[in-house]
């Protein structure tokens, strides 16, 4: 197997793992939100958390673009 397509298969799966994450992390810190809204006393919307997801997505998409352009590279 070509080098850059077992590159290419590594940023996949660090897209993969990215996306795991960013779910993880964005559903904890709106049930922390929620939380905070109901007993702490917050004043920003729980909708606020979904804006941590932003460099995740800037992430996942920098590994598919990666991904793409080292599968479609050509033979040295």
């Amino acid at each position: 197997m070509n080098k850059f397509k077992v590159v290419s298969l590594a940023l996949i799966a660090i897209a993969i793992v990215l996306s795991d994450i960013m779910c993880a992390n964005v559903a904890f810190e709106y049930s922390s939100m929620l939380w905070g809204i109901k007993y702490a006393g917050y004043s920003a919307p729980a909708n606020v958390a979904f804006l941590l997801a932003i460099p995740y997505i800037i992430g996942i998409l920098v590994c598919i673009v990666l991904s793409v352009l080292f599968w479609k590279k050509p033979n040295q």
